[in-house]
């Protein structure tokens, strides 16, 4: 990973647009020792041909060929705008940019380890709300991403056997814990609370939210009040923060209990039961082998599933898919009505949205390397048509 200290982060800069940000940032640059006078020109002038934004809330402005001269060593200046600096071709807020400095390719390795680290859900909503160097340090370094994506329950988690007067109570309750946990922030709190909760049976209900998950968490209370909710009974509540998949096991135990009716067992259960139940690898004796077999085969149809096309393009371009030919890339993906996934056959294999750019630099792919296209959708056949077109082309570059 790249060598990141507290000295080179700003915190709390303002700027009225992407030009004068990437001033300052060119400014920090040369003051720090990086760069000669002038290499803002090339920073000015790498923006000028495609926007360095990545997604997610950030953005890394850095010089081009013709300005590597002007490198004296290697390094980034990180700057934090709360307000956000309008910067993506489609007006979207960088609230983080990274200016970096590189007398060669070594920008595109930086770049690459970036998105390996930013690549997981949620991250935007930190970046958004950076405070501290240390947290700034801790997201962009990924230092402390293993511990912020992994998820546990304890007591602190649960509100069993309270007295409520309704379900919105009980969701003003377990957003006001997560929130003290620091798990969400008050983009959640206002999406928990103007929607009503999925209700999954025996009293049973769900909420969540896209917006505002800081992260993973989950607070479950639990009432002994006499409690309705369009004609259906309210005795458990169940809220999570999710940001990555480390909560994919027990969101799958929520649902297997629910798939065999046996939720009633969280309505009983102790604390150090109910936890268990939700976070032990063994499920209670009442849900046997077969079952599991025939809930894994229930899962719902993928985009590999019968409607979908698949079609896999070589990557002509020399520096392989770095940030100028993916925004093209995304670009052309977002005309389309389909949903289009991308893998890197030569990578991990693993499918990402072929309209996140971050997720597409992250994948990696060089100048060779086969891309596995999937679109499902009235137009599939249409956007692989063109993504083909596209990628022979070199996207933008060429192919030479």
């Amino acid at each position: 990973m790249f060598h990141l200290v507290k000295e080179d982060i700003h915190l709390n800069e303002h700027a009225a647009n992407k030009t004068e940000a990437i001033k300052k940032v060119a400014a920090a640059l040369t003051s720090a020792g990086f760069v000669d006078e002038g290499y803002v020109n090339g920073m000015l002038e790498r923006e000028a041909q495609a926007a360095t934004y990545l997604g997610i809330g950030l953005a890394i402005p850095h010089g081009t060929t013709t300005t590597r001269h002007l490198v004296k060593k290697t390094g980034v200046q990180v700057f934090c705008f709360p307000e956000g600096v309008e910067w993506g071709d489609d007006g979207e807020k960088a609230y983080v940019a990274i200016g970096i400095a590189a007398s060669s390719d070594e920008h595109l390795e930086l770049l690459r380890q970036l998105t390996h680290v930013l690549g997981a859900d949620g991250v935007e909503e930190r970046i958004k709300n950076i405070k501290t160097a240390d947290e700034a340090l801790a997201i962009l370094t990924g230092k402390t991403e293993q511990e912020d994506s992994q998820f546990s329950m304890n007591e602190s988690s649960l509100l069993l056997d309270i007295n409520a007067d309704s379900l919105a109570t009980l969701q003003a309750l377990n957003a006001s814990r997560l929130k003290q946990q620091n798990a969400v922030n008050t983009a959640f709190i206002t999406h928990v609370l103007d929607n009503k909760p999925t209700y999954l049976g025996s009293g049973i209900w769900l909420n969540d939210s896209k917006e505002g998950n800081l992260k993973n968490a989950i607070v479950i209370s639990r009432t002994i009040s006499n409690v309705n909710e369009a004609n259906k009974p309210v005795k458990l509540l169940i809220t999570m923060s999710v940001v990555d998949n480390s909560m994919s096991e027990v969101i799958d135990r929520i649902a297997r209990l629910a798939f065999y009716e046996k939720l009633d067992l969280m309505l009983s259960a102790s604390t150090d039961k109910l936890i268990n139940l939700l976070m032990t690898d063994d499920l209670p004796s009442t849900i046997d082998n077969s079952q599991t077999e025939q809930a894994n085969q229930s899962e719902p149809l993928t985009s590999d599933s019968s409607d979908a096309l698949s079609r896999e393009f070589i990557v002509p371009n020399v520096n392989g898919l770095h940030t100028r030919p993916s925004s093209v890339l995304v670009k052309l993906v977002k005309e389309f009505n389909s949903k289009v996934t991308v893998a890197n056959l030569d990578g991990k294999g693993e499918p990402v949205s072929a309209t996140s750019l971050m997720k597409i630099v992250a994948l990696g792919a060089k100048k060779g390397s086969r891309l596995k296209f999937t679109a499902v959708g009235d137009d599939a056949e249409q956007a692989l048509d063109a993504i083909g077109k596209a990628i022979e082309s070199g996207l933008g570059e060429g192919t030479e």
